[in-house]
């Protein structure tokens, strides 16, 4: 999934900003800044649907063939359904066209001046008893604001023919996107869970999951250098040179700026789908400044030598990697309770870890991998899904994250649920209570989990009762 992310981005924004060097280069820059957000998740697939939702978007806007337009429709009813949680994201992909669109066609339409010259002209023609004693000098006015008008048509066609910084771009076939998003709005239906991908974001906004995640926290530019070096760049290009900007950019840039500094995530939007309009600010600067210089360079780069220097890079930076890689587990011990899921998986038939009444209380972070290992968990790292907007009013995450942090006593949640079995990390909180908690026997321990059975399980659900 990431080599089909890596050659997606590339085409993508070679067929937007033409073959150059840049559309290489930025791609393998932006790729080494995306490898904290490639993993086995639902988002890696989206990565990919959203940057070719981008293609279809400027091929159709170019070509305005149909073919784009149900491409389009697709891409909405995958998202839908592969991961409806981001459903309203493929929307905000197309306001950027839409608003440069909607202004251009506000200002092409001098709607101030039009209301005022028909407000004057209605006043000339139908004219009060006030009016009529200053009949001449309202004409006199509708001469001059007609002037005004034309003045002003002549001078913001000069203006947007060399423009100071932002440049329109004027695409008609933007009026037909609007209709295409209305219709991919529609796609939201084509799915077996109901009207999920248009009531999940909001049910997600109303919970509490979002405080506790790191990654749905607003982003401190301090401790983000990728950021850093992104926003330092585009502020050179933007305010020291004459480098410009199309409004479609500056609105889709600006945005997701916006959106990551409100929450970290969506540093990975800005990069895979910022990158499209970055690439056009910087070829536009190459263009302006050194040509000639560019032009030498690429041709200097499609040449044997050019080949060879590359695929030499490429074989010492692979090299650094595989050597860094080699000794490591596939799974991460320390992360992942692998030797403790053997021993529960070992043990399945035993009477203390039957999986049929099992019901084991386990930390976040590892409950997908339990998961893969068939066994069945409290939480896992699908956080939305444990809250009670998804579970009929039901408080799994917030009991979660009140009896790591020793929030609340421990018991009082265990014998809500009915739990049998804990996994912990053994320098947990959690555990510094548990070992010393008689109602609680270990299982199984290693240098990382343990694993405790509770006592008198059925005692305590009855003294609750």
């Amino acid at each position: 999934m990431s080599i089909i992310l890596g050659i997606t981005l590339y085409a993508t924004n070679n067929k937007i900003n033409g073959k150059n060097l840049f559309s290489f280069i930025l791609t393998f820059g932006i790729l080494f800044l995306l490898q904290d957000y490639i993993a086995a998740r639902a988002q890696l697939v989206t990565f990919i649907l959203f940057v070719l939702e981008i293609l279809f978007i400027e091929c159709f806007l170019d070509t305005k063939k149909k073919r784009y337009a149900v491409g389009l429709v697709l891409i909405a009813t995958l998202i839908a359904n592969l991961h409806a949680a981001v459903f309203y994201f493929f929307f905000i992909l197309m306001m950027p066209y839409i608003g440069e669109y909607l202004i251009i066609k506000l200002r092409d339409s001098n709607l101030i001046y039009k209301i005022r010259i028909a407000r004057l002209k209605k006043k000339i023609s139908k004219p009060s008893k006030k009016d009529k004693e200053k009949l001449e000098e309202l004409q006199a006015k509708l001469v001059e604001l007609e002037e005004q008008f034309i003045k002003y048509k002549q001078t913001s066609e000069k203006r947007e023919q060399n423009p100071y910084k932002v440049r329109l771009v004027r695409r008609d076939a933007v009026k037909w996107l609007i209709l295409i998003m209305v219709i991919c709005f529609a796609a939201g239906l084509l799915t077996p869970i109901g009207d999920e991908p248009y009531t999940h974001i909001f049910k997600l906004m109303q919970g509490t999951t979002t405080e506790s995640i790191s990654e749905h926290q607003p982003l401190i530019l301090a401790q983000h250098d990728g950021a850093i070096m992104i926003i330092v760049v585009l502020l050179i290009l933007l305010v020291f040179t004459d480098t410009k900007i199309s409004l479609k950019d500056l609105f889709m840039i600006g945005g997701l700026l916006v959106l990551t500094f409100m929450a970290r995530r969506q540093f990975s939007m800005l990069l895979i789908i910022g990158v499209m309009s970055f690439t056009k600010i910087i070829c536009d600067f190459t263009e302006k400044y050194d040509k000639n210089g560019i032009e030498d360079f690429t041709k200097l780069v499609v040449t044997w030598k050019g080949y060879a220097l590359a695929i030499f890079i490429t074989l010492i930076a692979s090299f650094g990697v595989y050597v860094s890689k080699f000794d490591d587990e596939y799974i991460s011990k320390s992360s992942y309770p692998v030797e403790a899921s053997d021993y529960i998986l070992e043990q399945r038939d035993n009477e203390n870890l039957n999986f049929n009444t099992m019901k084991i209380f386990n930390d976040y972070n590892y409950g997908s991998y339990l998961l893969f290992r068939g066994i069945p968990v409290f939480i896992d790292s699908r956080a939305d899904l444990y809250s009670p907007e998804f579970n009929e009013g039901v408080e799994i995450f917030n009991d979660y994250i009140n009896v790591s942090n020793i929030g609340i006593y421990y018991e009082d949640i265990f014998k809500k649920y009915e739990i049998t079995h804990v996994m912990t990390y053994v320098h947990s909180k959690l555990n510094l209570f548990l070992s010393r908690d008689d109602n609680y026997k270990e299982l199984y321990k290693d240098d990382n989990f343990v694993l405790y059975e509770r006592l008198n399980v059925n005692e305590s659900v009855d003294d609750e009762e």
